[in-house]
């Protein structure tokens, strides 16, 4: 039974994906600067503002990266509450880690857990959905992010208005075999999805 700290909240420390290989450096498994970060990353330039820094890692990764950042703490965030600080795997159904110093009340970066199957990255919320090739790109910095279709994917699920920003400013970047893929996924998900028929009228 897991140890419930308290809810979803708190302070976050603004961080820029430029910190991510300082706060990573010891980290000896693949991670990637995820959510609206990444999004930036893609396109060159920052297109808003960020509440917190998402870098994702595979989910069997787990141990390796919360064990390499020594002096860090982190908490399962689940159902709007955190469980924790963690002391071994992290639930199958937790998706996110919030991280920060030991003896700080600061959250400094999330941890978002991707799923995998041998060498392929695999979609949590349906496994048939699955990248065959590399889910990371990197910036002209060589700071690594998830590539934008993933990204939209994933903010497709329950879009809010900075979800459907983020798409508009992304979608017309996008090249072939991304949208071809994009529209795919959304579809198997969802065929009446809001965003399939600009997909569509550009694929």
């Amino acid at each position: 039974m897991k140890t419930a700290y308290g809810p979803a909240a708190g302070c976050w420390r603004a961080v820029h994906p430029q910190e991510a290989s300082t706060l990573l450096g010891q980290v000896p498994a693949q991670w990637w600067v995820a959510g609206g970060w990444a999004l930036d990353l893609f396109v060159g330039h920052q297109g808003r503002s960020h509440k917190d820094l998402d870098i994702g890692i595979l989910r069997r990764d787990v141990r390796q990266v919360v064990g390499a950042m020594a002096g860090g703490e982190f908490f399962e965030a689940k159902g709007g509450l955190l469980f924790g600080p963690l002391m071994s795997d992290p639930e199958d159904n937790v998706s996110s880690l919030w991280g920060r110093p030991c003896h700080t009340r600061e959250w400094v970066l999330e941890l978002m857990l991707d799923d995998s199957d041998g060498d392929q990255w695999v979609f949590r919320r349906e496994r048939s959905i699955r990248a065959l090739d590399t889910v990371i790109r990197y910036d002209s910095a060589g700071i690594p992010f998830l590539v934008p279709e993933i990204q939209l994917l994933y903010k497709a699920g329950h879009i809010r208005a900075e979800d459907n920003l983020d798409f508009e400013r992304i979608a017309p970047h996008l090249d072939d075999d991304s949208r071809r893929w994009l529209l795919c996924a959304l579809t198997l998900m969802d065929h009446y999805h809001p965003w399939l028929p600009i997909l569509r009228t550009t694929a």
